[in-house]
């Protein structure tokens, strides 16, 4: 694996020097547009607005437009002058609860390495996480903007999860959702019952990107020569004088599947 970042997770007067990696990959397939006419593959380019021409990435520089039309060029080493420590540090600010954080606010998972002389400082703070159930909330900056993240153990390794604040998270207030009041007794015992015949254990390595699977099965048809068929069907709402009936008809189906398996 490669590191993307390298600083240091710091908690009152400790640093400990860290490598951040990536905890995610994409699997998804990749699609190239075309031109509609010949099929020949589109590439995007980077044009300058005064002279029309394409411009070489190595002649790109990054500019703020400080008032219309006057720009304020910016090199590497300037996003790294309005705060050294911020852009080498993944600086703790407290420690929290793990239960309190809403999963809204979790974002991208990256992984945490010490380097060789940090590795009892970093068991250290592992174990102190553990122990207490908490994890850290921290600021730090990766590609020029400062993120909220929290950094959690799993097992011996420390987990960063990049956050979004507090601000970006839209209030659900405009949304019309019924009270706890619509359904009824009887109703609810059995979707009780229901959600406890289809209650497991997580394991994660069992779920499947099936939807992706049954696309590549379309584009193999497709470079076939074939017409897919459609798979699948699209739902139909169930009604409301239906609601106890198919109720009763999937807890008995979860019953059948739970004692065949």
């Amino acid at each position: 694996m490669r590191s993307i970042w390298s600083g240091a997770i710091s908690f009152g007067l400790i640093n400990i020097p860290v490598k951040l990696y990536t905890a995610v990959r994409d699997t998804r397939p990749d699609f190239d547009l075309l031109h509609k006419k010949d099929l020949s593959p589109i590439r995007y380019a980077r044009v300058c607005k005064a002279e029309g021409e394409e411009v070489s990435f190595k002649d790109l520089v990054k500019g703020y437009e400080y008032q219309k039309g006057d720009y304020v060029v910016l090199q590497d080493e300037d996003f790294k002058k309005a705060n050294v420590r911020k852009t080498q540090t993944i600086d703790i600010l407290d420690f929290v609860d793990a239960a309190q954080i809403d999963l809204k606010f979790l974002d991208k998972p990256y992984y945490l390495e010490p380097t060789r002389d940090s590795k009892k400082a970093y068991a250290l703070l592992c174990e102190g996480l553990k122990k207490t159930g908490k994890v850290g909330i921290a600021n730090y900056v990766l590609r020029t903007r400062e993120h909220l993240c929290a950094v959690r153990p799993e097992g011996n390794l420390l987990v960063l999860y990049q956050m979004r604040y507090y601000e970006e998270i839209v209030q659900p207030a405009d949304l019309d959702v019924p009270g706890s009041s619509e359904a009824t007794k009887k109703e609810l015992d059995i979707a009780v019952k229901l959600i406890d015949q289809l209650t497991a254990d997580f394991k994660p390595e069992q779920y499947r990107d099936t939807y992706t699977e049954e696309l590549m099965r379309v584009i193999r048809e497709k470079a076939e020569g074939k017409v897919p068929k459609a798979a699948g069907e699209a739902p139909v709402p169930t009604e409301v004088p239906d609601l106890m009936s198919k109720l009763r008809q999937s807890l008995e189906h979860a019953k059948k599947k739970r004692t065949a398996a």
